[in-house]
C-alpha cells in the first residue's frame, strides 16, 4: 500500500494547523488528514505528525458514526482550593465577617486593623483547627478573599453625623424644586459652595504622580503660609463649572462677588432666564441666617432682575450638593504635584475635567472683612424682602427683584 507522505514543510504546516484547533474540530481535522494522506493509519499519523493515536481513532469513529463526543474542559486541571475544601470557605466567612468579632475567642487584632491574608491564615491555625502545612500560601488566601468579595476597600464617608426631624421633608423639597427648575426654560439651577482653604507651598498632599522618581516635598510645614480659598459655581444641567480662588477670607461677600462675576459672564447665554435656583448647604458663609449673605442676594436680585430661589440641603448632608463632587475630582487631579505658587494652583485647576469639560478659573485678590453683619433694624427690613417657606423657613427662601415687588 503506497502512502502519500508529504514533505517536511507541508508536515510542519499541517501540525501547526492542528495545534490551533481544539475538541471535535481538531479530531475531525486529524481524522480527515489521516484518511487522505495515510490511508487511515493511526500509527502512521503518530509517526509522521506526532498526533495521539487515541485522539485520531476517536476522530475516525466520530466521522464514521456521525456522533460527536462531548468535551469536559471545565473539569480539567486543578480545582480551586475553595472547591476542594468547602470547610475552608466557611471558616474564612466566620473569621472575616465583622459580626464574628463579638466572640471572645476572636479578640485578635482584626478588631483594630484591616483584615490581611497573613492575619487570616494565622487565625485559621489558631481558631479553626487547621495546621500550617494544610493551609495554602498567604498569596493563595489573598486570592480566595478576593474571590469571596472580601476586597480592600476605601473608607467612605456615607454616614451623616446627625439627622434632624426635618431632613426628609427638606430633601423632598429640594428634589421638587430642582425638578421644576430643570423642566422650565425660564429657570436656571446652579450649585454653589466653598472648599476648605488650600495652603500653598512645597507640601505633600498624599497624592501620586507618575515618574521615575517621587516628587520631593518638604518634610516640615513652615509658618507664614500663603493660602487660596476655592469657591465654585456649577450648572448641573450642562456640567459647566466656574472656580473662583480668593486670597483673603472665606466670607459671604466672597461668595456673592463670585456669583455676580459669574452672572456677568453667563447672562448673555441665558437671556430667557427669569429665575435662578441656587442649591447650597448650611455652611456659615451661605446659610439663610447669615444676614450679610441674604442682603447680598437681595441686592443681586435687584441688580439682575432675577427671581432668586435659595434651596438648601439638610444639615450634615452637604455631600449631596452637586458641586461637592467636583471638589473630589480637583483633589485627585492636583494632589500629586506641589502647589508652590498661585499660578501653579490656578493652572492645575484649569486642567481638571468635570464630565469632559475644563472649568473657567478666576483669581479674586479682593480683601474681605470677617464678621460683617446687619444691625437689628436692617435685619428686620431685610426680612420683609425674604419669602420664607411656611414649613421650611430656613431651607427654602424666595427673593423677588424690586421690579416685581
Amino acid at each position: 500500500m503506497s502512502l502519500n507522505i508529504p514533505s517536511l514543510d507541508i508536515v510542519k504546516v499541517i501540525k501547526d494547523a492542528s495545534r490551533k484547533l481544539t475538541g471535535a474540530a481538531r479530531r475531525a481535522f486529524e481524522a480527515n488528514t489521516t484518511l487522505e494522506l495515510l490511508k487511515g493509519s493511526t500509527r502512521r499519523a503518530e509517526t509522521v505528525f506526532g498526533w495521539n493515536r487515541r485522539t485520531v481513532t476517536l476522530g475516525l469513529h466520530e466521522r464514521r458514526t456521525q456522533i460527536r463526543c462531548l468535551e469536559r474542559f471545565a473539569q480539567r486541571g486543578r480545582r480551586r482550593t475553595e472547591e476542594r475544601d468547602p470547610n475552608l470557605v466557611e471558616a474564612i466567612h466566620r473569621l472575616a465577617q465583622p459580626n464574628s468579632q463579638v466572640d471572645p475567642r476572636f479578640k485578635t487584632r482584626f478588631l483594630y486593623t484591616r483584615l490581611t491574608a497573613a492575619d487570616l491564615r494565622q487565625a485559621l491555625v489558631e481558631h479553626a483547627g487547621y495546621s500550617t502545612k494544610a493551609l495554602p500560601s498567604v498569596r493563595t488566601i489573598s486570592e480566595i478573599l478576593n474571590r469571596l468579595n472580601y476586597r480592600l476597600r476605601s473608607v467612605q464617608k456615607t454616614r451623616p453625623l446627625k439627622k434632624i426631624k426635618e431632613t426628609d421633608a427638606i430633601f423632598d423639597n429640594v428634589h421638587k424644586v430642582n425638578q421644576e427648575s430643570d423642566a422650565s426654560a425660564q429657570s436656571l439651577r446652579i450649585s454653589i459652595d466653598c472648599k476648605a482653604t488650600v495652603v500653598l507651598g512645597d507640601y505633600s498632599r498624599d497624592g501620586k504622580a507618575r515618574g521615575k522618581k517621587s516628587v520631593a516635598a518638604l518634610d516640615h510645614d513652615l509658618a507664614n503660609k500663603q493660602k487660596l480659598i476655592p469657591g465654585g459655581i456649577l450648572i448641573p444641567k450642562t456640567s459647566e463649572l466656574t472656580l473662583t480662588f480668593g486670597q483673603s477670607a472665606k466670607t459671604s461677600d466672597f461668595v456673592a462677588d463670585a456669583l455676580e462675576g459669574w452672572w456677568k459672564e453667563k447672562s448673555p447665554h441665558f437671556a430667557q432666564v427669569k429665575e435662578l435656583v441656587i442649591n447650597a448647604d448650611n455652611g456659615p458663609e451661605t446659610n439663610s441666617q447669615r444676614t450679610q449673605f441674604m442682603q447680598r442676594m437681595v441686592n443681586f436680585a435687584d441688580q439682575t432682575g432675577l427671581r432668586v430661589h435659595l434651596v438648601y440641603y439638610p444639615p450634615y448632608h452637604s455631600k449631596y450638593n452637586p458641586i461637592e463632587r467636583c471638589w473630589g475630582v480637583l483633589e485627585q487631579h492636583w494632589n500629586g504635584t506641589l502647589l508652590s505658587t498661585v499660578d501653579t494652583a490656578l493652572s492645575w485647576a484649569g486642567t481638571m475635567t468635570w464630565k469632559g469639560l475644563h472649568p473657567v478659573v478666576h483669581l479674586c485678590d479682593k480683601v474681605y472683612a470677617k464678621g460683617v453683619r446687619l444691625c437689628k433694624a436692617a435685619k428686620a427690613k431685610l426680612e420683609e424682602r425674604l419669602h420664607r417657606s411656611p414649613t421650611l423657613p430656613k431651607w427654602d427662601v424666595l427673593i423677588e427683584p424690586r421690579s416685581l415687588v
